[in-house]
């Protein structure tokens, strides 16, 4: 007999435990041990009760359940708060925006027709948000809309007070949640068509065009297929864009050059835009004082319109509709402003190292252009009109080197300005921020696509 079943017939005899003597029992429980560990080393599993013969016993206790009705009767002694949000439609009343807000309360209504800043949520902006807490009976709880006054964004909040039919109004400074925001785009047919399909803000097209007025001429040198990336800060609240902010950095690739551009706090005062090479983007004149327009007349001989002779135009004439913004092409200061005989209403502007500008024909000069006045490049010194010998509206730009005009479209003067090297060291942590955003938006990216980031 093998040795592995002469050691379970031992055991299951169990000689092993009715030896006679205490010596003789622990001799035997060690040699018990001994073949239990043989057992278990040769492969055999131990003696034991098998768990699928155990007993199962079920236990079913019941528990009681309030009745239906007791549930109704707990929510109808339980007052309701409901919360609506409504989004401004164009020609809403406070009727119609409290109709949709389920409020049926004249006391609220009365109280913000009389309150000037209760009342102000009736001045509210189609597709702007107003959220309202009412009770079940369509009594109002509380009601929040967000104004914009000037260039700042207030809270407003009515409040019921408790227990009574009167009410309170607040009014803080929003908190708002900024994001920034990467798009681009490609023009088909205008500048404004192409970052409406990008679904960017206006303000942030007109910064655009800013940026890169010293390098294209918007009004005539845009083309089809021209490419854009920009990145910029918008402001939330509830969900909500507020307004759009600075563009932090832009490209744009026209004619088959590329401009890139990106937003720096040189100084606590505030900033300027960069190329990525460090090198300021502000340059001496602009391309055109006007941002969109064409040229309906060059620096060159002509047959005078209104004379009808031959004779050298001093200037550019730049075709717009009347009362669009003229802006300084320069730094610079107010030399004259006032009547001019042929140029109408006249603007001279002095800069540096005998360079001057004039702008004629305008409709109107702008409050701040006054004789002696500081100007800066982009500040508008008037608007487009027709006066003097104009046969329409149109600006007619002439640029002066010592008083002598001289082509707008072919003077070269370029002032680059570059960062210090400490200036420099903190500019390059912020390019190479941009530089990735704008390698996620180029077509061959390996993200392509249209992002905001959080």
């Amino acid at each position: 007999m093998p040795f592995i079943d002469k050691i379970k017939n031992i055991a299951s005899s169990g000689l092993l435990f009715f030896c006679s003597t205490r010596k003789t029992r622990l001799l035997s429980l060690s040699a018990f041990s001994l073949a239990v560990f043989a057992i278990g080393a040769a492969g055999v599993v131990p003696l034991g009760p098998d768990a699928s013969d155990l007993p199962v016993v079920r236990l079913v206790e019941q528990l009681p359940l309030p009745s239906v009705s007791d549930q109704i009767q707990a929510l109808e002694e339980r007052e309701q708060q409901f919360v609506h949000e409504e989004r401004v439609r164009r020609g809403d009343t406070l009727a119609t925006i409290l109709q949709r807000l389920g409020v049926d309360d004249n006391d609220a209504t009365k109280f913000i027709k009389s309150d000037p800043v209760a009342r102000q949520v009736m001045q509210q902006r189609a597709g702007k948000t107003v959220r309202a807490q009412t009770n079940d009976e369509g009594q109002l709880d509380w009601l929040q809309a967000t104004m914009q006054n000037g260039g700042e964004m207030n809270n407003i909040t009515i409040t019921r007070q408790p227990n009574s039919d009167n009410f309170v109004v607040s009014q803080v400074a929003s908190v708002l949640e900024k994001r920034i925001e990467m798009h681009s785009g490609v023009i088909n047919s205008s500048l404004f068509a192409a970052t409406d399909a990008a679904e960017i803000p206006d303000a942030v097209t007109r910064q655009l065009v800013d940026m890169f007025s010293t390098n294209i001429d918007f009004a005539s040198e845009l083309r089809r297929g021209d490419q854009f990336q920009v990145v910029y800060e918008t402001f939330w609240q509830n969900g909500e864009m507020v307004r759009a902010g600075r563009v932090l950095a832009g490209e744009f690739k026209n004619a088959g050059r590329t401009y890139q551009a990106v937003w720096f706090d040189e100084t606590a005062d505030g900033g300027s835009y960069y190329g990525f090479d460090g090198k300021s983007m502000k340059k001496a004149f602009l391309k055109s004082p006007l941002e969109f327009t064409r040229i309906s007349s060059g620096f060159s001989m002509r047959l005078h319109p209104i004379s009808g002779k031959w004779k050298q135009h001093t200037g550019v004439d730049f075709a717009a509709p009347t009362g669009t913004p003229i802006r300084a092409s320069a730094d610079g200061v107010v030399a004259s402003v006032g009547v001019s005989g042929g140029y109408g209403n006249l603007v001279v502007l002095k800069h540096w190292a005998g360079y001057s500008t004039a702008y004629g024909h305008m409709s109107r000069f702008a409050a701040s252009t006054r004789k002696g006045s500081k100007v800066k490049q982009g500040d508008v010194i008037g608007y487009v009109g027709s006066t003097g010998w104009a046969t329409g509206p149109h600006l007619h730009y002439e640029f002066r080197v010592n008083n002598v005009a001289q082509d707008p479209m072919k003077v070269k003067i370029n002032q680059a300005l570059a960062l210090n090297a400490a200036e420099l060291q903190r500019f390059n942590t912020v390019s190479k921020d941009m530089l990735h955003r704008f390698a996620l938006l180029r077509p061959d990216a390996a993200v392509n696509q249209v992002a905001s980031s959080r």
